[in-house]
């Protein structure tokens, strides 16, 4: 009788990819991240404002999963966006296009914003308050704020009950690029998270939250690389850049 053919061994994930240029201005790394007795794996997008446009999407009466999103946009990166109410209706303030839906949250929360003359910014409202009057061609609120400015951890140990779950989360570095982190495997308190994000090397100014748990997802299709996170449930809210 022959031998059976050997499987194949799996090849290992690597603690840390480094960063993977896949085009000009889009960058991927990927970081294992230890917690207990289990690990995290963390997918990182860094995109630089000046090479990619960003676009907040809503749709309270349509949702549909982060890969549903990604079908209908066709565009290069497609993310989870901000919590909404059982009508599918965005929590917190939410501009698409210069139209804005919602009600802005107070001092301790935070804003991905996109002014009409294409600059970027993730913010804590706390320290850059939302005027109704300033022009915002695109914005999304959330919160926490993980990473307060300047990079001073956002969220200390005692602010919930440790529970973990999955994360999403959108920063800006010092550099002023714009990062989408998320952390599919659900193993991360916030805290822990936010201890992360403040410790590490991603040289971040700020950091906020995202809606997590079954809103997590993130699409990524580049000539050269790929990644499917899909939300576990439908969404009526996400950020696209292309």
């Amino acid at each position: 009788m022959p031998s059976p053919t050997p499987r194949p061994t799996p090849t290992p994930e690597p603690p840390d990819t480094g960063w993977q240029p896949l085009q000009p201005g889009v960058e991927l790394r990927q970081v294992r991240m230890e917690t207990g007795e289990v690990a995290e794996r963390l997918t990182i997008v860094r995109l630089d404002p000046a090479a990619v446009h960003f676009r907040v999407h809503y749709d309270p009466v349509s949702p549909r999963p982060v890969s549903g999103w990604a079908e209908r946009l066709q565009r290069l990166l497609i993310v989870n966006g901000g919590y909404f109410t059982p009508q599918n209706e965005t929590a917190g303030l939410l501009i698409s296009g210069g139209r804005a839906w919602g009600t802005s949250y107070g001092d301790f929360a935070g804003m991905f914003a996109v002014s009409p003359d294409g600059r970027v910014s993730v913010r804590w409202l706390r320290d850059q308050p939302y005027n109704p009057d300033e022009p915002l061609k695109e914005a999304l609120q959330s919160f926490p704020v993980l990473v307060k400015p300047g990079g001073v951890i956002g969220f200390p140990a005692d602010a919930d009950d440790g529970r973990p779950a999955r994360r999403t989360v959108v920063a800006q570095d010092l550099e002023g690029r714009i990062l989408f982190i998320v952390a599919p495997r659900g193993y991360l308190s916030l805290h822990e998270l936010a201890c992360f994000l403040a410790g590490s090397d991603l040289n971040l100014d700020v950091a906020l939250n995202l809606d997590g748990g079954f809103s997590t997802g993130l699409w990524l299709k580049t000539d050269e690389m790929s990644v499917e996170i899909d939300s576990l449930v439908p969404v009526p809210s996400v950020i696209s850049a292309d």
